[in-house]
């Protein structure tokens, strides 16, 4: 199971160390004045978890109910980051935003997976 998911894995594990660091780590980031754009980042992440999932389990995906029981895992995994930066770290704060911006970037891969896939389903066999 993890020798199958590890890029996955790889991917949470970034988003682990992006969720948890200090903001010092960050200090020499260039930052971006763009209203928000701290949503995007969480948006884009949680996109690109998703949909590494999807790709390295797609011959697991009979129907969308199996889809959206996988979907419950980045959903999750984001809702814990949240919550640990809330209680774990000093520089750092869990928002119900950021939460919704996971959410967000979970379901619109799930979403392009579902219009995608009936045009790639021999290709993925």
């Amino acid at each position: 199971m993890v020798k199958k998911n590890k890029f996955s894995i790889l991917v949470a594990l970034i988003i682990l160390y992006l969720s948890l660091a200090s903001e010092q780590t960050f200090e020499n980031v260039p930052s971006f004045n763009i209203p928000g754009f701290d949503k995007i980042v969480h948006f884009s992440m949680y996109f690109g978890l998703m949909s590494v999932i999807i790709l390295e389990n797609r011959k697991l995906i009979k129907g969308n109910r199996n889809l959206f029981l996988m979907a419950l895992i980045p959903f999750s995994f984001g809702v814990l980051m949240e919550i640990l930066q809330a209680t774990l770290t000093i520089t750092r704060t869990g928002s119900i935003f950021d939460a919704m911006a996971n959410l967000a970037g979970v379901t619109a891969s799930v979403l392009l997976w579902l219009l995608i896939k009936p045009y790639i389903k021999e290709k993925i066999r």
